[in-house]
C-alpha cells in the first residue's frame, strides 16, 4: 500500500508538471525531448525496478521498527502526533540538504551525483536522472536518519511524497511570474532558484542545494538569488559534457567508474 501511494502521487505530479511545461515553458529547449526523455525516463524505470527488487519499502519499515522498539529521539518523548510528524518532516528535509552538499564536495559521491548534472537541459525528467548507486546510498542514509530521529512512520511516507513532488516541481521548465516566484522562495525551492544549481558555472552549482524548504540555503549561506546570465539563456549542465552528444543509459551507468579511474 505504501508503495502504491508513493507511486500514484509521483506519477500525478509528474504528469501535471510536463503538461504545465507544454503550456507555459520558461526556456526554449535546444535538445529535443525525444533525445533526452527516453534516457531520463528509462533510467528512472531501471532505478524503480531495481529498488523494488532490493530495498523496497525499507524507509517506512525502518520507521515502524524504530517505533516498535522505541528507538530514536522522538520515541523517547510523549509528543502529540502533529508535532512528531512536523519534526520528522523538517529534520529529514535538512538531512537531505546536508547530503546534497556532501554529494558535491566528496569525490566518491560526486562521481555518482554528477550523472544528475550531465543533463544539458532542465525539465521535470531531470528530477529522475540519478545513478542507482546514489539512490541506494541515499536510501540507507535516510534509514540511518529515521532511526536516529525516531521518525513517525506516516511522516516518512509523507516525506517521500513531498520529496518526489518538490524535486519534480523545482526541476520543471515552467513559467512562474517573477513576483510570485520571489514570494514562494521564502518557503519553497522554485524552478528558477534550483535551475541556478544546474548552471555550468561552479560558483553557481555550489549554491541552492535545497530540494523542498528554502530556509536551509538561507540559514547556511548557500543561497544565490540570481545567475550571472539570464534564466532563459544560461547554459545548463557540466562544462565537460556540453560538447558531447547526449549520453545513453548504459553510458550514464558506467560513467562514475570511468571517472574514478581517471
Amino acid at each position: 500500500m505504501e508503495t502504491i501511494i508513493r507511486l500514484t502521487a509521483s506519477i500525478a505530479i509528474f504528469c501535471i508538471m510536463i503538461f504545465w511545461e507544454y503550456l507555459s515553458p520558461r526556456r526554449v529547449q535546444l535538445i529535443k525531448r525525444k533525445t533526452r526523455w527516453p534516457v531520463n525516463i528509462g533510467l528512472a524505470m531501471f532505478n524503480m525496478i531495481l529498488m523494488r527488487l532490493t530495498v523496497g519499502s525499507i524507509a517506512y519499515l525502518s520507521a515502524v521498527n524504530a517505533d516498535q522498539h522505541s528507538w530514536g529521539i522522538l520515541n523517547w518523548f510523549a509528543l502529540p502526533g502533529w508535532l512528531s510528524i512536523t519534526i520528522t518532516l523538517v529534520s529529514l528535509d535538512f538531512a537531505i540538504y546536508c547530503q546534497h552538499i556532501v554529494s558535491h564536495k566528496w569525490q566518491p559521491l560526486w562521481h555518482l551525483h554528477k550523472i544528475h548534472h550531465t543533463d544539458l537541459e532542465f525539465d521535470a525528467t531531470t528530477a529522475v536522472r540519478f545513478h542507482p548507486l546514489e539512490i541506494m546510498i541515499s536510501m540507507f542514509y535516510k534509514v540511518l536518519c529515521i532511526y536516529l530521529i525516531g521518525a513517525d512512520p506516516w511522516a516518512v511516507i509523507l516525506f517521500e511524497i513531498i520529496l518526489n513532488a518538490a524535486a519534480t516541481f523545482n526541476h520543471s521548465n515552467i513559467n512562474i511570474p517573477l513576483v510570485l516566484d520571489n514570494k514562494l522562495r521564502w518557503l519553497l525551492i522554485t524552478p528558477d532558484m534550483h535551475r541556478i544549481h544546474h548552471s555550468t558555472l561552479e560558483s553557481e552549482t555550489d549554491s541552492n542545494y535545497g530540494f523542498s524548504l528554502s530556509c536551509w540555503d538561507r540559514l547556511c549561506k548557500t543561497y544565490l538569488a540570481n545567475p550571472k546570465q539570464s534564466q532563459t539563456t544560461m547554459p545548463i549542465g557540466l562544462p565537460a559534457f556540453r560538447q558531447q552528444h547526449e549520453l545513453g543509459i548504459v553510458s550514464l551507468l558506467l560513467l562514475p567508474f570511468k571517472s574514478m579511474r581517471q
